[in-house]
């Protein structure tokens, strides 16, 4: 009877196992075997290197690494602001005011976007396509012609431009999950804390951080594994333009198999870029725990 129920469970568990396998895990290890080949992704020829074409994103590719530093940027921004701004709507969408359906729902159109839609959207309201930027003419008409800028052309400002963007488009998935986590948190809680006199200072320090710190975790872990990863949002913003101040890793990986045909090394970078955000999650969830904990 028991051999019957073991069978039975995993038999239940067995179609998800098939389609994780078929999507994932052989797809993964097809990558990792052509990361270690020298090849076009054209001709049948496929030339053994082992790990050179690793050795050489590590030590030889700086374009790489700044498209690795512009990721982090905009995953730093998305963290902070994006998840701020998500937690204080949240905050005020479950308090008793009036209209709060309406602001969820307005708050989550965003995110049902398309992206591509989003960026060249954004690309035309913020750069001069067609001789409209509707950013600038703004500043102009509110007298401030000082503050008229060329945001996407710019080094100094395009990446910031391009976090700040796609904040605005991801900060709706934030906020319906930090809603989500406050309306779990018992609202004897509060009527005891108002019993004892507490601030709305400490309902937020002793009451609502404590209680959300898984939330926040989960929060913090998709929106370092979604921001790493930006592709559509960006192309779409800067028009296919892979320029070294705008360039992310995926777009650095599409622009090596489209420019290089190199095929092989596109693959290793892919690998090298999940065990990064793997690396990247796994010390995140570890330092959580501990606070938890703690």
């Amino acid at each position: 009877m028991r051999i019957k129920s073991t069978l039975e469970n995993y038999f239940f568990i067995l179609p998800a196992v098939i389609i994780f396998a078929i999507f994932y895990i052989i797809p993964f290890l097809w990558v990792f075997q052509l990361s270690m080949f020298d090849w076009d992704g054209i001709l049948p020829t496929k030339t053994f290197i082992w790990f050179q074409n690793f050795k050489e994103i590590v030590i030889q590719d700086p374009s790489w690494w700044q498209a690795m530093r512009n990721a982090g940027y905009i995953t730093l921004i998305a963290l902070t602001f994006q998840n701020a701004v998500a937690f204080l709507l949240a905050l005020a969408c479950d308090r008793e005011i009036k209209m709060k359906n309406f602001y969820r729902a307005i708050f989550f159109i965003p995110p049902v976007l398309s992206e591509i839609v989003v960026g060249m959207a954004w690309r035309f309201i913020i750069s001069d396509v067609d001789g409209a930027n509707i950013i600038n003419r703004m500043l102009v008409s509110v007298g401030l012609p000082q503050l008229v800028h060329n945001w996407l052309s710019d080094p100094k400002t395009a990446l910031t431009t391009v976090a700040l963007v796609h904040s605005w488009k991801g900060f709706g998935w934030g906020f319906l999950i930090f809603l989500a986590g406050l309306q779990t948190i018992p609202k004897e809680l509060y009527e005891a804390a108002r019993v004892d006199g507490a601030s709305a200072w400490d309902y937020f320090k002793k009451i609502i951080i404590p209680l959300m710190v898984p939330v926040i975790v989960v929060v913090a872990i998709l929106t370092i594994l979604g921001t790493m990863q930006a592709f559509a949002l960006i192309l779409g913003l800067v028009g296919g333009e892979f320029a070294g101040h705008t360039s992310v890793p995926v777009l650095r990986i599409l622009a090596v198999m489209r420019d290089s045909s190199r095929f092989g090394y596109a693959c290793a970078q892919g690998i090298s870029f999940g065990a990064i955000l793997v690396a990247i999650s796994f010390i995140q969830y570890r330092l959580s725990k501990r606070y938890r904990e703690a």
